[in-house]
């Protein structure tokens, strides 16, 4: 050992800091391999055909499955979620009720992202009249959902939201229906339809796990040279003793 001397202080340094690195370089490393697993569940399963509501509902894992829906929308309650940012431009998701004539069942359909530039004067959308057949997939957000805020800024409709929870939307108009969002495919009733399916790619998850495991390598090669270098510090020292 008399050929490494780092120093206490250093080595305490090393010993907190090094296996946090690691942790932060391995934890996302996991985490892009959860986002490639989630971006195949999602593209294999918007290559199906779609479902029936009734297939769907006793269905335990329903994320991005695709619905075909008939029925109409329910134009006297649409919801507008606020702060949706497209190419740098402000805007709004409209989410409306969606009654499917053959099962039933109402879900909360969310038609796309609009424009809303003018905050003084409220957004404006046109929602088809009579029976339509659409194409959907279902959207489960990670959190478990969107929440309708109590207290919002309206009590009137549309009303302008910053979340959603379905549940509580058919609570509110004594409907049933199903617990989560559905998302509208490209078509004559939707808007822009162009959802991120993850905030952060895998690759740049990845990008991240390099940066911490360069910081590691970078922590541990500086407390060697530290180390080294103070040994040879310490065998150049005169080995006698003044007196």
């Amino acid at each position: 050992m008399s050929a490494f001397r780092p120093g206490w202080l250093p080595s305490v340094l090393v010993a907190l800091l090094l296996p946090g690195l690691l942790w932060l370089g391995l934890w996302q490393l996991q985490r892009g391999d959860e986002k490639r697993a989630l971006l195949a569940s999602f593209e294999a399963r918007r290559q199906a055909e779609p479902i029936s509501l009734e297939q769907l509902e006793p269905m335990p894992d329903p994320a991005y499955r695709r619905v075909h829906l008939r029925g109409h929308f329910d134009t006297e309650h649409s919801l507008l979620l606020d702060s949706r940012i497209r190419d740098g431009h402000a805007g709004i998701e409209l989410l409306q009720p969606f009654y499917d004539q053959s099962s039933g069942l109402w879900v909360l359909l969310n038609r796309g992202w609009l424009p809303w530039p003018d905050r003084r004067t409220p957004p404006h959308f046109d929602t088809p009249d009579g029976m339509l057949q659409l194409t959907a997939w279902v959207y489960v957000a990670p959190s478990g959902g969107l929440n309708l805020r109590s207290g919002a800024a309206s009590e009137g409709w549309p009303r302008l939201i910053t979340q959603v929870e379905a549940d509580s939307l058919w609570r509110q108009l004594g409907r049933g229906g199903l617990p989560f969002e559905v998302r509208l495919e490209s078509g004559p009733a939707s808007y822009r339809v162009d959802w991120p399916i993850v905030a952060m790619s895998p690759s740049k998850h990845l990008g991240y796990a390099v940066q911490w495991f360069s910081l590691a390598a970078a922590l541990l090669g500086l407390f060697i040279y530290l180390g080294i270098h103070n040994a040879r510090e310490r065998r150049h020292e005169p080995s006698h003793r003044h007196a």
